[in-house]
């Protein structure tokens, strides 16, 4: 057996191969593009470089078989509540469904890390932000991922639990039908906010997003950023953030509630970029680009997924969610735009943002597990704990 560091063309074309080789025959899977997956090993196209390092291998046999890989990240950015030792990471990694070239293969991300002065480490999650390639699949199979959903064979989760690792933290997804009619506290909320001065729930609009940059930077930082699991965002960075995402974006999804012209709440919302992405396996060049023109224009997407939902603090509890969402379901419902609704991952430490999802009526969906490995049994296992709202 033979672990190889990732570091030239060729390796990097291993790198790729193997996610496909081990999801072979799997009609759900859907290949990531390429370029995305090396965008997160680029230090000029991603800032997580500026606070740590990756590195990446692949194993293959001594006849050069392609057999596994797995990336290790380490970054000072990473938040680890509650614990007073330093966590590196693992991620993108697939094996044969061997133990013993899984635990070659999580030995070698280890002796890195610690090199590297860590003495635990989480996986398997992304070098990045946690909306994309965050967690283990143990529960979803039976359905084509969404747009940044890991997706593995079903084995790999005794390979994980087979080496050490333990269940730091479940990932649950909730979806519903876009048609479903919501609970009745939706309506009725959604009238009483209707009928009082000042109140507005509005769509976006694709000429104006420069406005609705700032709007979401407001409601990001005051609902998310105050609880530590993530850093405030500027207006700027939100602009370039949209403007990436304008040629695929869908004015009529994207939802903002105003008190008085202050943003106070959103609810964000994109077509499943996977269901374009499908028919590329792995491409984004001129053509592929065309086709997804060709696939918008026709309306041939008929599945959304969750980006992201907050409400100002000062707001919360009092309803402005269900006038938000209530808002939106009035424009969608009915139209046949759109027939599935999937919600990002809510963690298990994240009790208020799941029992949202359930108040909406939404049915789970999946399951993934982050998940923990702590090299020294001098530090206790503790799982994620329970976020605390203000």
């Amino acid at each position: 057996m033979q672990i190889i560091e990732v570091y030239d063309k060729a390796s990097v074309t291993d790198f790729l191969k193997v996610n496909v080789l081990m999801n072979a025959g799997n009609p759900n899977y859907i290949r990531p593009l390429n370029n995305e997956v090396e965008e997160v090993f680029n230090p000029e196209k991603n800032k997580q470089f500026k606070y740590g390092k990756a590195c990446r291998w692949v194993a293959k046999t001594d006849d050069g078989e392609l057999v596994g890989r797995i990336a290790a990240f380490i970054s000072s950015k990473y938040i680890n509540k509650g614990t007073d030792f330093i966590t590196g990471c693992v991620g993108f990694f697939d094996c044969i469904n061997d133990q013993a070239t899984a635990n070659l293969l999580f030995d070698t991300a280890k002796e890195w890390l610690i090199d590297c002065g860590a003495e635990a480490m989480d996986g398997p999650v992304n070098f990045g932000d946690r909306d994309k390639w965050w967690g283990l699949m143990v529960e979803g199979f039976d359905r084509e991922p969404m747009y940044g959903m890991s997706f593995n064979p079903s084995y790999y989760e005794s390979l994980f639990e087979g080496y050490g690792f333990r269940n730091y933290y479940n990932q649950y997804y909730y979806y519903m039908n876009v048609d479903d009619p919501l609970p009745t506290k939706f309506p009725e909320r959604y009238e009483k906010f209707s009928k009082k001065p000042g109140y507005a729930a509005k769509h976006v609009k694709l000429s104006e997003l420069d406005k609705y940059a700032g709007d979401f930077a407001t409601v990001y930082n005051a609902a998310w950023a105050q609880h530590g699991e993530a850093k405030e965002i500027t207006k700027e960075q939100v602009v370039k953030l949209f403007s990436k995402m304008k040629p695929i974006m869908d004015e009529r999804v994207v939802w903002f509630a105003y008190y008085k012209e202050d943003p106070i709440a959103m609810f964000v919302n994109l077509p499943d970029l996977n269901q374009y992405f499908k028919h590329f396996n792995g491409r984004l060049g001129w053509l592929e680009k065309l086709h997804l023109i060709w696939m918008k224009w026709r309306g041939t997407n008929k599945q959304l997924t969750g980006l992201a939902f907050g409400v100002v603090p000062k707001y919360q509890a009092l309803g402005v969610d269900s006038f938000l969402i209530y808002a939106c379901g009035l424009h969608l419902q009915g139209k046949g735009w759109y027939h599935r609704y999937e919600m990002g991952w809510a963690g298990d430490w994240n009790p208020k943002m799941y029992n949202i999802y359930k108040s909406l009526g939404g049915k789970q969906s999946r399951r993934m597990v982050t998940y923990r490995y702590i090299f020294n049994d001098k530090y206790p296992f503790e799982r994620h704990p329970i976020m605390e709202y203000k």
